[in-house]
């Protein structure tokens, strides 16, 4: 990871004891991980005189204003699972216009909190960290429950989960519709270990993961390839793999004697377990470094 310039290092820094610390905050994290994409851009945060730096070039503060913002309008109190349901609903998918649609799997930002809340458009996991985040500042009881191909948010305990989609602007889900949703994306029924919340780490991966799949369908994107497998590499549990990948990066990338490097040292790892693979991966550094010849 070198070659960072020394606010991007303090960045990864952050990120990196963020997500070992006791209770990860997600917000900070995802805000963290939309920074990797550069600045918001002066027009989209708090005017300033032209010429002066922009006070928050990230967007972490106003993103945070906002979510703030956003929770102090919803009611306090006590109320039941729907009723939290319904009121986010209401607020987010229908006053406030947050939702998606096919065009937004298209689009890098859709996975970028800063530019979720700045569009009010997205991909399910990211309107779903919106809305975690809002309920929870208004102190209703949510996670973010990882159906697999379509992720939503419950509301209450895990025995009587109230599931809403905010993809659909907060529409309640029954668990027929729950069902649907799984069988339609795996032709597997609903099993219930699918229905335990999320942690913070594994949504961060999983929107990490939904990155690396956008820019692996754009060849000309390795440079957003690569900082997501590498700050997927700075989450304490991540997939081996991810070793393999940052090296192949590295090579497509030019970089072939760091790849080799990495490649060389992935196949020490996987050479008890897989020889074949692990020599296979070796003519493949070696391959590296021939193109410096």
């Amino acid at each position: 990871m070198s070659g960072l310039d020394s606010g991007a290092a303090d960045r990864r820094r952050q990120f990196a004891e963020e997500a070992r610390s006791e209770r990860p905050d997600l917000a900070l994290l995802c805000l963290l991980l939309g920074a990797e994409a550069g600045p918001v851009g002066p027009a989209e945060v708090v005017p300033v005189t032209p010429g002066e730096p922009v006070p928050d070039p990230y967007g972490f503060d106003a993103a945070q204003i906002e979510l703030d913002r956003l929770a102090g309008l919803l009611p306090h109190g006590s109320r039941s699972p729907a009723d939290w349901a319904s009121a986010l609903a209401e607020l987010l998918g229908e006053r406030c216009g947050f939702g998606g649609s096919s065009a937004d799997y298209q689009r890098l930002d859709s996975s970028l909190l800063q530019q979720v809340l700045r569009r009010r458009r997205g991909l399910p996991i990211l309107l779903s960290v919106v809305w975690i985040e809002v309920a929870r500042r208004a102190g209703a009881p949510v996670c973010g429950v990882a159906l697999p191909g379509h992720f939503v948010v419950g509301f209450g305990d895990l025995e009587h989960l109230v599931l809403a989609d905010p993809f659909a602007g907060g529409a309640p889900l029954s668990d027929r519709d729950a069902e649907l949703l799984v069988r339609g994306a795996t032709g597997a029924p609903l099993e219930p270990s699918m229905m335990v919340p999320a942690r913070p780490l594994e949504i961060v991966l999983r929107i990490l993961n939904n990155i690396r799949a956008w820019a692996a369908a754009r060849p000309e994107r390795t440079d957003v390839a690569l900082w997501a497998v590498e700050l997927s590499l700075l989450l304490p549990s991540h997939p081996a793999r991810l070793r393999y990948e940052h090296a192949q990066l590295l090579v497509q990338r030019g970089e072939f004697l760091r790849g080799a490097a990495e490649m060389e040292e992935y196949a020490e790892v996987l050479a008890g377990i897989e020889p074949t693979a692990a020599e296979n991966i070796r003519r493949k550094a070696r391959a590296a470094r021939a193109l410096l010849n």
